[in-house]
């Protein structure tokens, strides 16, 4: 038997049932496809479900506004997705239709080869494979193959390979599984091998290097950040700003920092703040971030930097927020 049916097979037993597999309709597919990418199912299923209750079209999500998608895509990070998410929604709206082959797709912003692929495989048929990082571990591991998959070649050879394998009458069930495969058997540490049914014929089981495929030729670099922020409170309001472009967080909203107080002098508000907590540790993709808050009410309102507003206290929940200012408002809140 070969490697696509033992893994069709496999599927027909231990597919997991996911509610955008019940359906054919591609924005539900697409929708799913974007909250999953950096996000585990168990996240990402229940955000699945509050965007389509929201949003039940790809004609509501258009005409949603940028703040509030990025207040329902509040807490899963990556924000970028949630906008590219409604540039693209506003795009179809614009064609007039969902785009239906994996070319058309690619011109969706945030719609790279995988997204692609998945749509066009899954809603509409169309045989093309997809390759994540479940397939490449799938196929490296299988295959025996130590071709870095970071590199241009090894990118083209994994393609190639995938698109070699998929059975044209099966294209949807057949990326499924194997993902699907990736993320439930073959999985990046102590993966099933006792129970795996492509085990006999698996060269990294039979030569032992599990553990040392894929290969990867580069690390990613991360450098650390040192930020301080202040919950300034005057009369029942808070300063916030919404962050520009060019940094991380764009479109999200925050605390004054350090710098926004630099007019007024950090003698100034530092020997009337209290520290509310210290270092707090938040870890992106390319930075740690280490961050300190204080709690500061002055007598009479601060002078800060034009783009900041002065929000009621209790309805700062109302704004979208990266990761780490959630934490530190929860933190206010226990102070």
């Amino acid at each position: 038997m070969n490697f696509s049916t033992t893994l069709l097979q496999w599927f027909a037993k231990n597919g997991r049932s996911l509610p955008w597999r019940e359906t054919s309709d591609p924005y539900a597919i697409w929708l799913s496809e974007i909250i999953l990418q950096q996000t585990r199912i168990v996240q990402g299923q229940s955000y699945w479900e509050r965007f389509m209750k929201l949003w039940p079209t790809v004609s509501d999500l258009a005409r949603a506004t940028t703040d509030e998608v990025l207040k329902a895509w509040q807490g899963l990070g990556y924000y970028s997705r949630a906008r590219n998410l409604h540039t693209a929604a506003m795009q179809i709206v614009e064609r007039g239709q969902f785009p239906k082959t994996y070319k058309e797709l690619k011109t969706l912003k945030g719609v790279g080869d995988y997204t692609a692929a998945a749509i066009a495989s899954i809603a509409f048929g169309e045989n093309v494979a997809v390759v994540d990082g479940n397939v490449y571990r799938v196929l490296a591991r299988y295959f025996g193959i130590d071709t870095p998959i970071d590199t241009t070649e090894g990118k083209k050879l994994f393609q190639e390979l995938a698109q070699s394998l998929i059975p044209s009458d099966q294209p949807a069930n057949y990326n499924q599984a194997i993902m699907d495969f990736g993320a439930i058997q073959c999985t990046p540490t102590s993966p099933h091998c006792d129970t795996c049914p492509l085990c006999e014929t698996c060269i990294a089981f039979r030569e032992q290097h599990i553990d040392t495929l894929p290969v990867k030729s580069k690390k990613v670099k991360q450098r650390v950040r040192h930020l301080t922020y202040i919950f300034i409170q005057h009369q029942g309001l808070t300063a916030i700003h919404q962050r520009g472009a060019g940094d991380i967080w764009q479109g999200l909203w925050e605390l004054p920092q350090a710098e926004h107080l630099d007019s007024i002098g950090e003698d100034t508000w530092k020997g009337h703040a209290q520290l509310v907590c210290k270092d707090v540790k938040h870890v992106l993709t390319h930075q740690i971030l280490l961050a300190n808050l204080y709690l500061w009410t002055p007598q009479n309102r601060p002078s800060l930097p034009e783009d900041f507003i002065w929000s009621p206290t209790e309805a700062l929940e109302d704004y979208a927020y990266p990761r780490l200012m959630e934490i530190l408002l929860q933190a206010i809140k226990k102070y």
